[in-house]
């Protein structure tokens, strides 16, 4: 994918978890915002800000503190920058009974405590940001 070239890549669970937990950190995002579990591998294109996570399995994941049930695909993708991830794929928050992709999240800058999820839909929702804290 041309999307991938000139990425840094880190392969395996360890390696590529310890990425992406740095990339959260690097880019200002809430280190429980990607709960990844069998991670394969994670890529980072510094010159386009273009992100990817390959795992094992979708895991879906509870996050307690705002009752949001969240849908990790075995491919995330999206691209990164300061306190944002805009054109997101593979992530998926369920409403009700239907599972809206969600294209982008946007942490408040300056800061308010707020992270706001918007869906291709045109759909925002906001929510604390301590709920995607990371062990949430």
């Amino acid at each position: 994918m041309a999307e991938k070239e000139g990425g840094i890549v880190k392969k395996g669970n360890e390696e590529g978890t310890k990425m992406a937990v740095s990339l959260l950190e690097e880019f200002e995002l809430p280190l429980g915002l990607l709960p990844l579990v069998d991670v394969i591998e994670v890529g980072y294109v510094r010159s386009t800000g273009y992100m990817w996570i390959l795992q094992k399995k979708k895991v879906e994941h509870n996050f307690k503190m705002i009752s949001k049930l969240v849908s990790y695909s075995t491919e995330i993708n999206g691209f990164v920058q300061k306190k944002r991830i805009k054109k997101l794929k593979g992530v998926k928050a369920k409403e009700l009974m239907l599972w809206p992709p969600v294209s982008e999240i946007i942490v408040d800058d300056p800061p308010t405590g707020k992270i706001h999820f918007k869906s291709l839909a045109g759909i925002t929702k906001t929510f604390p940001v301590d709920a995607f804290a990371a062990g949430q």
